[in-house]
């Protein structure tokens, strides 16, 4: 066996599958095709749930079990307001794997996923709430670094990992995340006793992605400069910030936050529901970017790793390349 499979072995038999990299769950990317994909390549995919409903997850989970018989899991976000009805969807459907995104679950929601007999693995941004996390019987962590795309923490990857694994790797199985391109790095976290790793970024430029051409092309040019966080302008409209590549849709956010803030000013809607319309402005941008192709005005949700996105390739290549790297790393040579 080679030593990035063995140092892997952990993950694997976690996820049950044969390589220990889980897809970024990316919302509108993260679908049928690409979840399908991941997981018949031997990865593990993720269905990005987002704003879904519970009737459209519900398609999109027998749709994607059409396209693959391996496993594959489900990210959901913790203020849905529906997360119970989909928490029961899942379970419908005895999805092996849950992943809650977007801070503390709610009251009830660990121990209505672990009824339905999934492997839950939450995100844990700081070392106090990945204890939190271990205490409540979660069975796996995410440590993402503020590298990613998408919502992002304030610490960056090398930092969480360094922090983080020695301390807790033993107890749970740890994946790492957070502006990851190539092996090497792969490497580098599974020798510091990561089970595995998540991408995102990377996967976005798969033939199997059903993002646009535009979308595509525009990761292909970007560079990691060019990937930004979202600024936050109301302090009392704790907005979590978002990693994209610089364009009008950008400045759009701004407008929509003090948009927000006045609404929360004048009554008209409480803390939840200003940060549900957030979630709601996020899933409308990043659909016009993705699927309708505007990359002007649309949100184009990126991790700094952009840069090492060079080509459209499939998805089993790009997977092959990641693992030849990994393995040229932990052998001392040069990866072609």
């Amino acid at each position: 066996m080679n030593k990035a499979k063995h140092l892997m072995q952990r993950g694997t038999d976690f996820l049950g599958c044969e390589t220990a990299i889980l897809c970024g769950a990316m919302s509108w990317i993260s679908e049928r095709h690409l979840v399908s994909a991941m997981s018949n390549a031997g990865a593990f995919g993720v269905i990005a749930c987002g704003a879904m409903t519970p009737e459209l997850l519900d398609t999109e989970i027998a749709e994607t079990k059409k396209r693959t018989d391996k496993p594959f899991g489900v990210n959901l976000i913790t203020m849905h307001p529906d997360l119970m009805k989909l928490i029961d969807i899942c379970g419908k459907h005895e999805v092996g794997h849950i992943v809650l995104a977007g801070g503390l679950p709610p009251k009830g929601s660990i121990e209505a996923i672990k009824e339905t007999g999934a492997k839950l693995i939450c995100f844990a941004p700081a070392m106090a709430l990945a204890k939190k996390f271990i205490r409540s019987g979660v069975d796996a962590l995410v440590i993402e670094g503020m590298e990613a795309g998408g919502h992002i923490g304030p610490v960056a990857t090398g930092v969480l990992a360094q922090e983080m694994l020695p301390q807790i790797a033993q107890d749970i199985p740890v994946f790492v995340a957070g502006g990851i391109g190539r092996g090497e790095a792969i490497a580098s976290y599974l020798e510091m006793g990561a089970a595995g790793v998540q991408l995102g970024t990377r996967f976005v430029c798969a033939h199997e992605c059903i993002a646009h051409e535009n979308f595509k092309k525009a990761f292909i040019k970007g560079n990691a400069r060019d990937a930004v966080a979202s600024v936050q302008i109301d302090p009392r409209l704790p907005v979590i910030p978002v990693r994209a590549l610089k364009n009008k849709g950008t400045e759009e956010f701004t407008a929509k936050q003090r948009e927000v803030a006045n609404m929360l000013d004048a009554g008209e809607v409480d803390m939840q529901a200003a940060q549900l319309e957030i979630e709601h402005f996020w899933a409308g941008a990043l659909k016009r970017a993705v699927i309708d192709g505007d990359v002007e005005n649309g949100s184009l949700m990126a991790g700094q790793s952009v840069g090492m996105v060079t080509e459209e390739q499939s998805v089993a290549e790009i997977i092959a390349e990641l693992m030849q790297q990994a393995e040229a790393a932990l052998a001392g040579q040069k990866a072609a």
